[in-house]
């Protein structure tokens, strides 16, 4: 493992190599778009910077070198990473989420065929999975407004974001959010598999879909007490596919 670099400091160097780790699960469970799309993690302490991919690095070999420091309007802060190039659209998209709440800090957007295929149907993320039930009647919606290159599109991302962990983004793809990078990846990964499972299941003649009452009974379930713990562990279980990796993405 690289030593970590003198003008780092300590916690902002974990949370690097932290942030790297998650995007090479991302890569690993097949949610990237070429260099598109991003993931960004707040900098602990630094409630105005949050640390983002250098666009043009596949996910699958970001390291904590790679990534980015910048504040809320797409400045690059520190000289280390000057001459690092930010893709405009994913400081506008994450800048938002990140300016609105102090309990945001990790964003995660993806671009996925079956995420973009149900951001496409009129009636969005339907109950009929264990999976999508996680996020009955608990997930926003956002129109498709073009490339996100306008700061202006952030306050009605905000907006329509709500409370919520999630958004679709309509004709677009996925967004998760979490106070933790375990909390975002879990989102991530349930709302990718509910997408994946709707496809497939949309094949099928007829569908059957849960009562309602058993709907809002299993969200309840999944927004228990109960439930962080079994996301830490599913974080930690998830590292472990990279773990000889980790020389490798904290350098």
């Amino acid at each position: 493992m690289k030593k970590r670099p003198a003008k780092i400091s300590k916690t902002e160097w974990q949370a690097r190599c932290e942030l790297a780790a998650l995007y090479r699960l991302i890569a690993w469970y097949r949610m990237t778009d070429l260099i598109d799309t991003h993931i960004s993690l707040r900098v602990p302490g630094e409630p105005e910077h949050f640390l983002i991919n250098r666009y043009g690095v596949t996910f699958d070999q970001m390291k904590a070198s790679d990534l980015v420091k910048i504040d809320h309007e797409g400045n690059i802060v520190e000289k280390y990473d000057q001459g690092k190039m930010v893709n405009v659209a994913g400081f506008v998209i994450h800048s938002a989420l990140h300016h609105a709440q102090d309990n945001i800090h990790c964003v995660i957007h993806t671009h996925t065929a079956d995420g973009v295929a149900v951001s496409a149907q009129e009636k969005g993320l339907l109950p009929l999975s264990q999976h999508a039930l996680k996020f009955y009647n608990n997930i926003a919606y956002h129109e498709y407004e073009g490339i996100a290159f306008s700061t202006d599109e952030r306050e009605r991302l905000v907006q329509d974001m709500g409370n919520y962990r999630c958004m679709i983004l309509r004709n677009h793809g996925l967004l998760a959010t979490g106070n933790s990078v375990a909390r975002a990846f879990h989102e991530i990964y349930f709302l990718e598999r509910a997408c994946q499972i709707q496809i497939k299941a949309m094949s099928s003649a007829e569908l059957h879909t849960p009562s309602k009452e058993v709907c809002e009974y299993t969200v309840k379930q999944f927004e228990s007490d109960a439930a962080e713990p079994i996301i830490q562990a599913a974080w930690h279980a998830a590292l472990s596919l990279i773990r000889d990796q980790r020389k490798d993405y904290c350098s």
